[in-house]
This record gives structure tokens, sequence and C-alpha cells, in this order.
């Protein structure tokens, strides 16, 4: 079971960060992930990474101004997000997938576990 936690209202140029805390795994056998879904469009890539949290991959939107990372002591994935924009405004979701080796997923079929959402809103 994945929770999410953390979003909010922000003005642009602010920063919030969001979390998802695992239960009921081993949270390092698997990689994450974080999507986001805005109102009327499809659920979108925004960040991953492998098991451990040394490989990352973002979606060009919010490379260098969101990081992904994780603790795997606390089962927690976070993601940082910096230089708030409105566009950034959506549903944020967790999302975990076994891992192999070390690779880290960024397509929402990859992952079979998901989190509720946790709601970002960004004014301008």
């Amino acid at each position: 079971q994945l929770q999410a936690s953390g979003g909010g209202l922000v003005q642009a140029g602010g920063s919030l960060r969001v979390s998802c805390a695992a239960s009921g795994r081993t949270f390092s056998a698997y990689a994450a992930g974080w999507f986001r879904q805005a109102p009327g469009k499809e659920r979108e890539f925004v960040a991953a990474c492998n098991w451990s949290g040394g490989w990352t991959f973002y979606a060009d939107s919010v490379k260098r101004r969101f990081t992904i990372s994780r603790d795997n002591a606390k089962n927690t994935v976070f993601l940082q997000m910096n230089r708030l924009k409105p566009e950034d405004t959506a549903v944020y979701y967790c999302a975990a997938a076994p891992a192999i080796g070390s690779a880290y997923y960024t397509q929402v079929s990859d992952y079979a576990y998901w989190g509720q959402g946790t709601q970002v809103t960004v004014s301008s």
C-alpha cells in the first residue's frame, strides 16, 4: 500500500515536497515513480528512480526543478518541487514497480502499485 501526502496550495515560484510512504513490502525491492494528472488530461510521467535512488530520470517539463529521492529505511519516496509553475497544478501519484536490476520506469503500465494521489495547486 502506498500513501501519498504533502500536497497543498503554493504560489508560483514556491516549493513543495510530497511524500509517499509504503507499507507491507520491502520497499528496497521496488523502483518508484511519480506521475501527475491535471483535470481533463491523461496521467503523465514526472520522475522515477531505481530501487536505491541512485538512478533518476525526469520529464523535460520538470527537469532541474524537481528532485526525486527515497529513504528505504523509512519506506518513503519524496518529490521535492521547486520553482513551481501554475502548469504544475495536478493530482500527484506515487507508484512502485518490482525492481529488475537498477531499472527505473517511465510508463504508467510499468507500475503495479499506486498511491491515492495528493493535490498540488500552484497559483499565479
